[in-house]
């Protein structure tokens, strides 16, 4: 089994990047984030055209997310159990006994504004859903842009950056309280103490792939004993260096 995870900043503008990718890499299953779609132009027709399933929410201009997969999920629910919904920030989707949630975490904004304080509750709500819907036993993967980079070797410079939005210990707590359900990251399983694996590099930041100067923000984490048995966690550099690029990666694990 193979599960991907790309934020791609406009589906529509990366369709040149994600179906050959598809073509070339077979995953099983690809979760996308910041869609920018709405739900009746979403290009669900050139996903069936290589065999893939197609579930999403999303709106015009930001947030949206998205599965596509090589098997039709069994059930498929969009958002939390309570409003605010953000149903198209998560969408869980179950095929057989896996279950696969993809997120797309609020940024943040600022440290003093209310979209980081949402943030905070945004991971108290998730971990809250977490307990009354699932058991850690089950083999769950949880994927997509969290908008976290959960420790120094995550970050270029940690100490500029400390107290980012996206890099603070207010968000490391939030974000750790919600992994503390049973989940693994994938990619540390597998490179452990690597410096370097980044899975987001600004735009506005001149020659900031040659430079290295990335986050890695983008995770695939599973649930313990679903996590021991992957096999290994990837980055795809190239994803970011084709022409018209999104800001983010491609990241994939494998089974």
């Amino acid at each position: 089994m193979k599960i991907a995870t790309y934020n791609v900043n406009s589906i529509r503008s990366r369709m040149h990047i994600v179906l050959p990718w598809l073509q070339a890499n077979r995953p099983d299953f690809l979760c996308m984030q910041e869609t920018k779609v709405a739900d009746d132009i979403f290009p669900a027709a050139e996903f069936e055209k290589l065999g893939y399933h197609a579930v999403f929410r999303g709106e015009k201009q930001y947030k949206g997310v998205a599965i596509v997969s090589k098997i039709k999920p069994q059930d498929v629910v969009h958002g939390f159990d309570s409003e605010p919904a953000d149903a198209d920030r998560m969408i869980i989707a179950r095929y057989s006994d896996l279950t696969i949630i993809n997120t797309y975490v609020p940024q943040g904004q600022e440290m003093d504004s209310p979209q980081f304080a949402y943030k905070l509750e945004w991971f108290a709500r998730f971990r809250r859903y977490l307990k009354k819907n699932f058991q850690p036993g089950q083999n769950i993967i949880w994927c997509g842009d969290f908008n976290v980079a959960p420790e120094d070797m995550d970050v270029h410079d940690p100490k500029r950056l400390l107290g980012h939005v996206c890099f603070n210990p207010e968000i490391w707590k939030a974000y750790e309280e919600a992994r503390a359900f049973g989940f693994t990251d994938v990619l540390r399983l597998h490179h452990p103490g690597v410096a370097g694996l980044y899975t987001f590099y600004d735009y506005r930041v001149k020659d900031s792939v040659k430079r290295k100067l990335g986050w890695r923000v983008d995770h695939i984490l599973a649930t313990k004993s679903l996590a021991a048995k992957s096999k290994s966690c990837t980055i795809d550099l190239e994803s970011r260096l084709a022409e018209k690029p999104s800001d983010h990666v491609i990241v994939s694990a494998q089974w």
